[in-house]
Protein backbone atom coordinates (compact mmCIF):
# COMPACT_ATOMS: atom_id res chain seq x y z
CA UNK A 1 0.00 0.00 0.00
CA UNK A 2 3.26 2.32 0.96
CA UNK A 3 4.50 2.19 -2.22
CA UNK A 4 1.22 2.91 -4.66
CA UNK A 5 0.56 6.09 -1.96
CA UNK A 6 3.63 7.79 -3.27
CA UNK A 7 2.94 7.48 -6.78
CA UNK A 8 -0.09 8.73 -5.64
CA UNK A 9 1.36 11.63 -3.70
CA UNK A 10 3.88 12.22 -6.34
CA UNK A 11 1.19 12.72 -8.52
CA UNK A 12 -0.35 14.93 -6.71
CA UNK A 13 2.40 17.17 -6.30
CA UNK A 14 1.94 17.87 -10.24
CA UNK A 15 -1.57 19.47 -9.48
CA UNK A 16 -0.34 22.23 -7.54
CA UNK A 17 -1.40 25.59 -8.50
CA UNK A 18 -4.22 24.46 -10.09
CA UNK A 19 -6.20 25.12 -6.45
CA UNK A 20 -6.45 22.10 -5.36
CA UNK A 21 -5.77 20.20 -2.38
CA UNK A 22 -4.65 16.94 -2.14
CA UNK A 23 -5.53 14.87 1.08
CA UNK A 24 -4.53 11.99 2.26
CA UNK A 25 -7.00 10.85 4.87
CA UNK A 26 -6.48 8.66 7.92
CA UNK A 27 -8.07 6.93 10.66
CA UNK A 28 -7.45 7.67 14.47
CA UNK A 29 -10.71 5.93 15.52
CA UNK A 30 -13.84 4.18 14.21
CA UNK A 31 -15.89 7.06 13.53
CA UNK A 32 -14.05 10.42 12.28
CA UNK A 33 -11.86 10.63 9.50
CA UNK A 34 -8.86 13.39 9.05
CA UNK A 35 -6.70 14.83 6.45
CA UNK A 36 -3.36 15.92 6.34
CA UNK A 37 -1.53 17.79 3.45
CA UNK A 38 -0.18 15.29 1.16
CA UNK A 39 2.53 17.61 0.10
CA UNK A 40 3.98 17.32 3.42
CA UNK A 41 4.46 13.74 3.56
CA UNK A 42 7.58 11.71 2.68
CA UNK A 43 6.11 7.96 3.20
CA UNK A 44 3.72 6.03 5.34
CA UNK A 45 4.96 2.94 7.29
CA UNK A 46 3.60 -0.09 9.43
CA UNK A 47 4.37 1.17 13.25
CA UNK A 48 8.36 0.51 13.79
CA UNK A 49 9.80 -0.78 17.28
CA UNK A 50 9.05 2.84 19.30
CA UNK A 51 11.87 3.36 22.09
CA UNK A 52 10.39 5.07 25.25
CA UNK A 53 12.23 8.65 26.08
CA UNK A 54 12.38 9.40 29.51
CA UNK A 55 10.99 13.05 30.20
CA UNK A 56 9.36 13.47 26.42
CA UNK A 57 6.37 15.40 25.88
CA UNK A 58 3.32 13.67 26.92
CA UNK A 59 2.28 13.47 22.93
CA UNK A 60 5.56 11.79 22.21
CA UNK A 61 5.23 8.01 21.85
CA UNK A 62 9.23 7.87 21.31
CA UNK A 63 11.73 7.50 18.72
CA UNK A 64 11.47 5.24 15.88
CA UNK A 65 15.01 4.38 12.89
CA UNK A 66 13.32 5.63 9.94
CA UNK A 67 15.34 5.03 7.12
CA UNK A 68 18.60 5.26 9.61
CA UNK A 69 17.12 8.25 10.76
CA UNK A 70 16.11 8.74 14.37
CA UNK A 71 11.91 10.55 13.96
CA UNK A 72 10.48 11.42 16.81
CA UNK A 73 6.88 9.53 16.68
CA UNK A 74 3.29 11.89 17.99
CA UNK A 75 0.66 10.16 18.78
CA UNK A 76 -2.05 12.08 16.94
CA UNK A 77 -4.96 10.18 18.77
CA UNK A 78 -3.66 12.23 22.12
CA UNK A 79 -3.57 15.54 20.45
CA UNK A 80 -7.00 15.39 18.89
CA UNK A 81 -8.49 13.80 22.00
CA UNK A 82 -9.53 10.97 19.96
CA UNK A 83 -9.88 7.12 21.61
CA UNK A 84 -8.33 4.84 19.78
CA UNK A 85 -9.60 1.33 19.70
CA UNK A 86 -7.19 -0.45 17.90
CA UNK A 87 -4.00 -0.30 18.01
CA UNK A 88 -1.95 2.29 15.43
CA UNK A 89 -1.02 0.12 12.77
CA UNK A 90 0.48 3.19 10.97
CA UNK A 91 2.75 5.69 10.77
CA UNK A 92 2.71 9.08 8.75
CA UNK A 93 6.53 10.40 7.72
CA UNK A 94 6.21 13.83 7.47
CA UNK A 95 8.42 16.68 6.85
CA UNK A 96 7.49 20.17 8.39
CA UNK A 97 9.55 23.21 9.42
CA UNK A 98 12.98 22.06 8.10
CA UNK A 99 12.44 18.81 10.79
CA UNK A 100 11.05 14.90 10.37
CA UNK A 101 8.68 13.43 12.27
CA UNK A 102 6.13 10.23 12.39
CA UNK A 103 2.16 10.32 13.49
CA UNK A 104 0.71 7.35 14.91
CA UNK A 105 -2.39 6.46 13.37
CA UNK A 106 -5.29 3.89 13.32
CA UNK A 107 -5.57 3.29 9.69
CA UNK A 108 -4.25 5.45 6.68
CA UNK A 109 -7.20 4.98 3.68
CA UNK A 110 -6.34 6.86 0.51
CA UNK A 111 -5.35 10.08 -1.28
CA UNK A 112 -8.52 12.69 -3.01
CA UNK A 113 -8.01 15.78 -4.30
CA UNK A 114 -10.90 18.50 -3.45
CA UNK A 115 -11.34 21.82 -4.44
CA UNK A 116 -9.66 24.57 -2.72
CA UNK A 117 -12.59 26.53 -2.32
CA UNK A 118 -15.07 23.79 -0.39
CA UNK A 119 -12.43 23.77 1.86
CA UNK A 120 -13.44 25.64 5.06
CA UNK A 121 -12.29 27.21 8.50
CA UNK A 122 -13.45 24.94 11.07
CA UNK A 123 -16.67 25.91 12.69
CA UNK A 124 -17.36 27.65 16.02
CA UNK A 125 -14.12 28.13 17.91
CA UNK A 126 -12.29 25.17 16.81
CA UNK A 127 -9.67 27.02 14.68
CA UNK A 128 -8.76 28.27 18.14
CA UNK A 129 -8.76 25.81 20.71
CA UNK A 130 -8.50 22.53 18.34
CA UNK A 131 -6.13 21.36 16.27
CA UNK A 132 -7.77 21.84 13.25
CA UNK A 133 -6.59 24.47 10.60
CA UNK A 134 -9.95 23.20 8.17
CA UNK A 135 -13.26 21.06 7.35
CA UNK A 136 -13.99 20.14 4.03
CA UNK A 137 -16.60 16.86 2.92
CA UNK A 138 -15.70 14.54 0.56
CA UNK A 139 -18.92 11.84 -0.53
CA UNK A 140 -21.11 11.88 2.21
CA UNK A 141 -18.13 12.06 5.13
CA UNK A 142 -16.65 15.12 6.96
CA UNK A 143 -13.11 15.45 6.65
CA UNK A 144 -11.18 17.49 9.29
CA UNK A 145 -7.93 18.96 8.42
CA UNK A 146 -4.77 19.01 11.10
CA UNK A 147 -3.21 21.82 11.75
CA UNK A 148 0.02 20.14 11.85
CA UNK A 149 2.34 23.04 12.81
CA UNK A 150 -0.16 23.59 15.91
CA UNK A 151 0.69 20.12 17.42
CA UNK A 152 4.27 20.77 16.55
CA UNK A 153 4.21 23.69 18.07
CA UNK A 154 3.05 22.03 21.38
CA UNK A 155 5.37 19.01 21.36
CA UNK A 156 8.71 21.47 20.29
CA UNK A 157 8.07 24.63 21.68
CA UNK A 158 8.95 28.36 20.64
CA UNK A 159 11.24 28.27 17.62
CA UNK A 160 14.51 30.14 17.99
CA UNK A 161 13.20 33.99 18.80
CA UNK A 162 14.57 36.52 16.31
CA UNK A 163 18.53 37.53 17.04
CA UNK A 164 18.80 40.84 18.71
CA UNK A 165 21.29 42.52 15.88
CA UNK A 166 18.31 42.23 13.51
CA UNK A 167 15.95 43.31 16.06
CA UNK A 168 18.21 46.38 16.35
CA UNK A 169 18.72 46.72 12.49
CA UNK A 170 14.76 46.99 12.06
CA UNK A 171 14.61 49.23 15.14
CA UNK A 172 12.47 52.82 13.71
CA UNK A 173 12.88 51.78 10.45
CA UNK A 174 9.64 50.14 9.36
CA UNK A 175 7.33 52.85 11.40
CA UNK A 176 4.25 53.59 9.75
CA UNK A 177 4.61 50.36 7.31
CA UNK A 178 2.07 47.30 7.04
CA UNK A 179 2.56 43.86 6.00
CA UNK A 180 -0.22 41.43 4.67
CA UNK A 181 0.55 38.58 6.27
CA UNK A 182 -2.25 35.46 4.60
CA UNK A 183 -1.76 32.09 6.74
CA UNK A 184 -4.61 29.37 7.93
CA UNK A 185 -2.36 28.22 10.98
CA UNK A 186 -3.06 30.27 14.15
CA UNK A 187 -0.06 28.91 15.61
CA UNK A 188 2.39 30.39 12.12
CA UNK A 189 0.65 33.79 11.69
CA UNK A 190 1.58 34.84 15.49
CA UNK A 191 5.06 33.28 14.76
CA UNK A 192 4.95 35.76 11.82
CA UNK A 193 3.57 38.12 14.02
CA UNK A 194 6.34 38.32 16.57
CA UNK A 195 8.93 38.79 14.11
CA UNK A 196 7.71 41.45 12.13
CA UNK A 197 7.09 43.61 15.80
CA UNK A 198 10.07 43.12 16.94
CA UNK A 199 11.28 44.78 13.43
CA UNK A 200 8.81 47.29 14.03
CA UNK A 201 6.31 46.75 11.26
CA UNK A 202 2.80 46.53 11.70
CA UNK A 203 0.69 43.42 10.47
CA UNK A 204 -2.42 42.65 8.58
CA UNK A 205 -3.56 39.04 9.62
CA UNK A 206 -6.25 37.46 7.70
CA UNK A 207 -6.59 33.41 7.17
CA UNK A 208 -6.49 32.34 3.82
CA UNK A 209 -5.70 33.72 -0.22
CA UNK A 210 -9.59 34.75 -0.60
CA UNK A 211 -9.69 36.59 2.71
CA UNK A 212 -6.33 38.05 1.27
CA UNK A 213 -7.30 39.05 -1.96
CA UNK A 214 -10.40 40.72 -0.96
CA UNK A 215 -8.31 42.92 1.43
CA UNK A 216 -5.98 44.01 -1.62
CA UNK A 217 -8.77 45.01 -3.94
CA UNK A 218 -10.56 46.48 -1.45
CA UNK A 219 -7.54 48.54 -0.50
CA UNK A 220 -6.44 49.08 -4.18
CA UNK A 221 -9.52 50.85 -4.78
CA UNK A 222 -8.85 53.42 -2.01
CA UNK A 223 -5.43 54.61 -3.61
CA UNK A 224 -1.94 53.34 -4.25
CA UNK A 225 -1.78 49.93 -3.06
CA UNK A 226 2.31 50.87 -2.78
CA UNK A 227 1.78 53.46 -0.81
CA UNK A 228 -0.30 51.26 1.94
CA UNK A 229 1.50 48.06 1.79
CA UNK A 230 5.52 47.15 2.06
CA UNK A 231 4.41 43.49 1.41
CA UNK A 232 2.29 40.36 1.19
CA UNK A 233 3.73 37.57 3.20
CA UNK A 234 1.66 34.21 2.03
CA UNK A 235 1.67 30.53 3.33
CA UNK A 236 1.02 28.69 0.17
CA UNK A 237 -1.23 25.62 1.36
CA UNK A 238 -4.59 27.30 2.80
CA UNK A 239 -8.44 26.87 2.25
CA UNK A 240 -10.19 28.78 0.04
CA UNK A 241 -7.31 30.53 -2.62
CA UNK A 242 -3.76 28.72 -2.09
CA UNK A 243 -0.65 31.05 -2.01
CA UNK A 244 0.15 30.15 -5.07
CA UNK A 245 -3.56 31.29 -6.92
CA UNK A 246 -2.98 34.21 -4.07
CA UNK A 247 0.04 34.84 -6.28
CA UNK A 248 -1.34 34.62 -9.65
CA UNK A 249 -4.56 37.18 -8.96
CA UNK A 250 -1.93 39.54 -7.54
CA UNK A 251 0.35 39.72 -10.72
CA UNK A 252 -2.63 39.50 -12.82
CA UNK A 253 -4.12 43.10 -11.31
CA UNK A 254 -2.77 46.04 -12.75
CA UNK A 255 -3.67 47.67 -9.36
CA UNK A 256 -1.12 44.97 -7.77
CA UNK A 257 0.97 43.47 -10.00
CA UNK A 258 4.25 45.43 -8.44
CA UNK A 259 3.42 44.13 -4.78
CA UNK A 260 6.56 42.55 -3.10
CA UNK A 261 5.16 38.92 -2.46
CA UNK A 262 7.25 36.25 -0.22
CA UNK A 263 5.68 33.04 -0.05
CA UNK A 264 6.23 31.07 3.28
CA UNK A 265 5.57 28.13 3.85
CA UNK A 266 6.13 24.54 5.73
CA UNK A 267 6.63 22.57 2.71
CA UNK A 268 10.25 22.13 0.76
CA UNK A 269 12.19 21.48 -2.24
CA UNK A 270 12.65 22.19 -5.88
CA UNK A 271 9.63 21.61 -6.58
CA UNK A 272 8.02 24.40 -4.74
CA UNK A 273 10.73 26.86 -6.08
CA UNK A 274 9.91 26.44 -9.01
CA UNK A 275 5.97 26.81 -9.00
CA UNK A 276 7.31 29.86 -6.56
CA UNK A 277 9.36 31.21 -10.19
CA UNK A 278 6.34 29.96 -12.14
CA UNK A 279 3.57 31.77 -10.56
CA UNK A 280 6.28 35.07 -10.13
CA UNK A 281 6.45 35.33 -6.45
CA UNK A 282 9.64 37.53 -5.28
CA UNK A 283 10.98 35.46 -2.69
CA UNK A 284 10.41 31.79 -1.19
CA UNK A 285 11.38 31.31 2.68
CA UNK A 286 10.91 27.49 3.93
CA UNK A 287 9.50 27.78 8.15
CA UNK A 288 10.31 28.91 9.99
CA UNK A 289 13.56 30.60 10.39
CA UNK A 290 12.39 33.95 12.45
CA UNK A 291 15.92 35.22 11.18
CA UNK A 292 15.23 34.09 7.61
CA UNK A 293 11.97 35.97 7.51
CA UNK A 294 12.99 39.02 9.47
CA UNK A 295 16.62 39.18 6.98
CA UNK A 296 13.49 39.24 4.24
CA UNK A 297 11.49 41.95 5.57
CA UNK A 298 14.07 44.10 6.60
CA UNK A 299 15.88 44.00 3.06
CA UNK A 300 12.95 44.76 1.21
CA UNK A 301 12.73 47.70 3.83
CA UNK A 302 15.64 48.97 3.22
CA UNK A 303 15.50 48.46 -0.70
CA UNK A 304 11.42 50.46 -0.42
CA UNK A 305 13.05 53.39 1.76
CA UNK A 306 16.22 53.57 -0.45
CA UNK A 307 13.80 54.28 -3.19
CA UNK A 308 11.69 56.34 -1.19
CA UNK A 309 14.82 59.15 -0.85
CA UNK A 310 16.02 58.99 -4.32
CA UNK A 311 12.56 60.34 -5.58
Amino acid sequence: MASGLLESIDLSTRLAGNNRLALLLFRLGERQIFGINVFKVQEVITTPAIATVPGAHPLVSGIADVRGGIVPIIDLSKALGETREAPAAHVIVTEYNRSVQGFLVRAVERIIHVEVEKVQPPPGSAGDSGYLTAVTRHGDELVQIVDVEKVLAEVMGEPPSLSADLAERGRGLGEGLRVLVADDSRVARAQIEKVLHHVGVECILVNDGREALHYLQNAAARGPIGEQLLMVISDIEMPSMDGYALTTEIRRDPRLKDLFVVLHTSLSGVFNKAMVQKVGADRFIAKFGADELARAVLERLESALQLTHQH
